[in-house]
């Protein structure tokens, strides 16, 4: 039986270093045709995905023409990149299906490697009819990219007003989406995932994000009601996945007596859910049991712990408070000991990738169960670090992460709502990479000048050569 120990960090720490990600330039070597026609642009899915490879080219290179001294500065970069971006917002309205996937999907792609609060404000209800058409429109994978664009957008915008409005505007269809058993799996999966950001983003109070909560634990508690036997796809295992990792992130938003009321019926629920064949539905489970142990020890420090002692009270209401810690006690004891087998599975069944991970998972969630240990995990992008030290921060780190993959640590530097979420102030000026342009730009213009003047002797001396037989 686990007893009451000090609230410790663990020793171990994770260091993510920032490294900016770069592409090749992806060309278009296609050949003609046997009868030398083109293909038009808007109709084409191939042209389409070159298109894409190339945004995704624009965007990452952005950097490294500058680096190599080439003659395009970074304004008539930025311009080039906003007119590609441009000319994809057009393309999401094409006949092509794929080709309007592969719009979207460039689109989500360069608004997660870039931060662009300008570009994005001034065309807002552009980009929002485009991701709202999407998802009412499209089937499938053009609802799955239209529901992330939604939720960037958010991100991008950088307000919490702005994310309040769209939260709003698009909360009656996210939700009927969601629930909506027609729809496609891995579409309703992102649907949850935008609905929880764009929930957590918008700053709603504490009916609105109960409301959202209990929407999605309809979804992930679908699995609790399949028969055992029954196969499951992989789809509907990620939608399950999604929509539990939404709920634990709005779980991170509510006040500690909340959660510790949400403990009482919760806890059993959540553990059943530990028998799950897909492991990112076990791991998701077990970081939501934590993130509720985490949140009902903030209330009562001794929940979970056994705290009983040779003095026992004699008021109804000492009894009472003795028959709760004892059946808590109780639940964490049977729970510790299910944790305990997930920590220590080697059970060849599994994929060992599989194994690694769920072992790794679930000794800290151990830890942080038994002996009320809390993540102490240090992030480096640039020359800051972002300290997470609590599992409530380390399932918001992770949730923004899925949404921006390898952007993460440039909106971490430049992103000032996600800087606000982390409690990072204001974004660091880069005087250095500002001190290394103007070299480069100044540069250029001495390369210019030298070239100006040798092209002018060249022409001088040109007309006073004589022929050589």
């Amino acid at each position: 039986m686990p007893k009451k120990g000090n609230s410790s960090k663990r020793s171990s720490s994770s260091h993510a270093s920032a490294g900016a990600s770069s592409s090749k330039s992806a060309s278009n070597q296609g050949k003609p045709s046997g009868r030398g026609r083109a293909e038009p642009l808007i109709g084409s899915d191939e042209d389409s995905q070159h298109d894409t490879a190339s945004i995704i080219s624009s965007v990452s290179e952005n950097r490294s023409v500058l680096d190599e001294g080439g003659e395009a500065d970074e304004r008539t970069q930025v311009e080039i990149l906003e007119d590609k971006l441009k000319e994809f917002i057009d393309l999401t309205t094409q006949k092509s299906s794929q080709g309007r996937v592969n719009s979207f999907d460039a689109l989500c792609k360069a608004f997660s490697a870039k931060y662009m609060p300008d570009f994005v404000a001034g065309r807002r209800m552009t980009l929002l009819d485009c991701a709202e058409r999407g998802m009412k429109k499209g089937r499938g994978a053009e609802q799955e990219s239209a529901a992330k664009l939604m939720a960037l957008l958010c991100l991008q915008l950088g307000s919490v007003a702005d994310s309040e409005s769209i939260y709003r505007d698009y909360k009656t269809y996210l939700l009927s989406l969601m629930a909506d058993n027609s729809a496609s799996p891995s579409a309703r999966a992102q649907v949850s995932s935008t609905l929880g950001l764009c929930t957590f983003l918008a700053d709603c109070d504490l009916a609105e994000i109960v409301q959202v909560m209990l929407a999605l634990e309809c979804v992930f508690s679908s699995s609790l009601r399949t028969p055992e036997n029954a196969v499951i796809s992989a789809d509907v295992l990620r939608l399950y996945s999604a929509a539990l990792s939404a709920w634990s992130l709005l779980l991170t938003l509510l006040p500690p007596r909340h959660i510790y009321d949400l403990s009482q019926t919760h806890i059993r629920r959540l553990v059943q859910l530990l028998d799950s064949t897909d492991v990112d539905l076990r791991i998701g489970s077990g970081e939501a049991i934590a993130l509720i142990y985490e949140g009902a020890r903030m209330f009562d420090e001794d929940f979970g712990f056994d705290i009983s002692t040779e003095e026992e009270a004699d008021d109804n209401d000492g009894i009472q408070e003795r028959d709760s810690a004892s059946r808590q006690t109780t639940e964490m004891d049977e729970l510790c000991t299910k944790l305990r087998q997930l920590a220590t599975d080697s059970h060849k069944y599994r994929a060992k990738k599989d194994r690694k991970q769920q072992r790794s998972s679930f000794r800290d969630i151990l830890h942080a169960i038994e002996e009320n240990e809390a993540p102490d995990i240090r992030v480096k992008f640039g020359k800051e670090t972002l300290d997470i030290d609590s599992w409530g921060c380390k399932h918001q780190y992770d949730s923004f992460c899925q949404l921006l993959g390898s952007g993460m640590n440039l909106h971490l530097a430049q992103n000032d709502l996600l800087r606000e979420i982390f409690n990072l102030g204001s974004p660091l000026l880069d005087n250095a990479s500002t001190v290394v342009k103007i070299k480069k730009l100044e540069r250029h213009h001495m390369n210019m000048a030298a070239f100006k003047a040798r092209s002018l002797t060249r022409g001088k001396n040109r007309d006073k050569r004589t022929a050589v037989f």
